[in-house]
């Protein structure tokens, strides 16, 4: 991770926060009492629970740190810091696939929130990148792994 700033919606602050909280006060002291109980089952070098539960410690404090780093860079996208004039990150864009004559609707955040199947994508992604900037009644073409995609943005919020 660079030291760049992390953009988030406070949605997206407060969803981080409550999951490292989770992690610190709940979920160490579950890996512990893990790791404790299969030192009881006898030699650790041969112990399946034992190994299991220090991965997962890894895992957890791994991904305490990531949060950590995470929150320490954040910050935060006010309502109103871009008005609904054009697609800034914290937007929330109504899109129009003109090929498919379908409609999509997506939220811009910031990489450490997105969430595509909860219509969050990043501002660093493929259709994010492209609609960056853009107003209501622009049409962008999105190049794709799969080809191009083109869209007219319907609406932003």
């Amino acid at each position: 991770m660079t030291n760049e700033e992390i953009l988030l919606t406070r949605g997206g602050l407060e969803k981080l926060e409550k999951e490292l909280f989770f992690l610190k006060s709940v979920k160490r002291k579950e890996v512990a009492a893990r790791i404790k109980e299969a030192i009881t089952y006898g030699d650790i070098t041969d112990n399946s629970e034992y190994e299991d539960a220090k991965n997962e410690q890894a895992f957890v404090e791994g991904r305490i740190i990531t949060l950590e780093k995470i929150l320490r860079r954040a910050r935060i996208l006010e309502k109103g810091e871009s008005g609904n004039n054009y697609v800034t990150v914290g937007s929330t864009v109504r899109l129009k696939d003109i090929e498919m004559n379908r409609e999509f609707t997506y939220t811009i955040v910031g990489t450490a929130e997105a969430d595509p199947g909860d219509n969050k994508i990043s501002n660093e992604s493929p259709v994010g990148k492209a609609i960056l900037g853009l107003s209501i009644g622009d049409e962008v073409e999105v190049k794709v792994p799969a080809g191009s995609l083109k869209y007219k943005i319907l609406e932003i919020s």
